[in-house]
């Protein structure tokens, strides 16, 4: 199962919710990989707490041996990284994603993850990409080829107006590309249980009828901390309240898998 995290817009908690979703399955004892797909790495420093070196394979090389004809490629596992985290490997991002986009563009590349996905899902049970804030190539080929998506709500209005079109471009994948991909919610991010507008405007997505899942993940400044020391919270502070909203939510999103 793959699981994709979007939302075109930045700072909704997207490598937050990816690498601990992530770090709980691995912790759960299922065999996990995290693929980050955005050239900024956030989701690479919070698992590896720094970049990866010139000499690590990333997720960037493997693209970019799609460039090139080889009658040996190296197969996706090539380019996997292992984390600190039992169970938790990772293909990391690297800046030079952002040099190989026209590249890949051009060649008509938008497939070759959604492979690397059916080559990958006989080592791993759960499988999370962690996309950049953009619907670009990286975004569309991991709509392409996963089979679920997530979407962030950080409860604000300008973030509330961006999610008609994002469920949109959801639709449209699914129509034209992959009739797999399956939307599995809207994750409330940084809720304030006290403050009137989060409550609003998640109630009045629920009355509209659209997925949104609970729990609502708390606001917490726990988690910069999680940050600062790349440590997911179930590794930093299990019984923590953001951490236990983490569990259930990725509990319910794999009742029954």
């Amino acid at each position: 199962m793959a699981l994709v995290v979007f939302n075109q817009k930045g700072g909704v908690g997207k490598s937050t919710i990816a690498c601990n979703l992530a770090a709980i399955s691995a912790a759960q004892g299922q065999r996990t990989l995290l693929i980050d797909l955005d050239s900024q790495g956030n989701a690479t420093r919070y698992l590896l707490g720094a970049p990866v070196g010139d000499a690590q394979p990333t997720v960037a090389q493997f693209f970019e041996q799609t460039l090139s004809f080889t009658f040996h490629p190296q197969p996706p596992t090539a380019f996997v990284v292992r984390t600190p985290f039992a169970g938790l490997d990772l293909m990391a991002a690297s800046p030079a994603l952002d040099e190989l986009l026209p590249k890949l563009e051009s060649r008509h590349k938008i497939y070759k993850l959604r492979e690397a996905l059916a080559q990958l899902a006989p080592e791993y049970s759960r499988i999370y990409i962690d996309t950049p804030p953009a619907l670009n190539f990286y975004t569309r080929s991991a709509l392409m080829g996963a089979s679920g998506c997530l979407i962030p709500f950080d409860c604000d209005d300008f973030s509330r107006q961006a999610l008609y079109g994002l469920l949109a471009h959801v639709q449209e994948i699914r129509a034209d590309h992959n009739p797999a991909l399956a939307l599995r919610g809207i994750v409330v991010n940084q809720y304030q249980v006290r403050a009137q507008l989060p409550q609003r405007l998640v109630q009045e997505l629920r009355d509209e009828g659209l997925p949104v899942l609970e729990p609502y993940l708390p606001a917490s400044v726990k988690v910069r901390e999680s940050h600062q020391r790349a440590r997911p919270m179930i590794h930093l502070e299990p019984r923590h309240k953001l951490t236990q909203a983490f569990v259930a939510l990725h509990d319910r999103l794999h009742a029954g898998a």
